[in-house]
């Protein structure tokens, strides 16, 4: 006779973790880690302006793969979904 016994020894038991409080705290040790001059805003757009240039001045062949990239859902579209000029 095979090990495997197909009808259930108990009911499935609930299991739930509640993390409220842990995240509460990683974020307090997150924004005590940051300067206190940090802009948030200024951030995200130097990220943008460095994706900008990260991506600008593509071949013909280098702006195709850019173009399957974006596609393909690798790369988020931006403006109009061609690499900036």
């Amino acid at each position: 006779m095979s090990a495997y016994d197909p009808t259930p020894a108990a009911a499935p038991v609930e299991f739930s973790v509640d993390l409220t409080a842990h995240e509460m705290l990683r974020r307090a040790h997150v924004m005590d880690a940051v300067a206190p001059g940090w802009d948030p805003v200024k951030a995200l757009r130097d990220e943008d302006a460095a994706r900008d240039l990260l991506y600008s001045g593509l071949d013909e062949e280098q702006q195709r793969i850019y173009d399957e990239l974006v596609a393909a859902g690798v790369l988020p579209e931006r403006g109009d979904g061609r690499a900036a000029a």
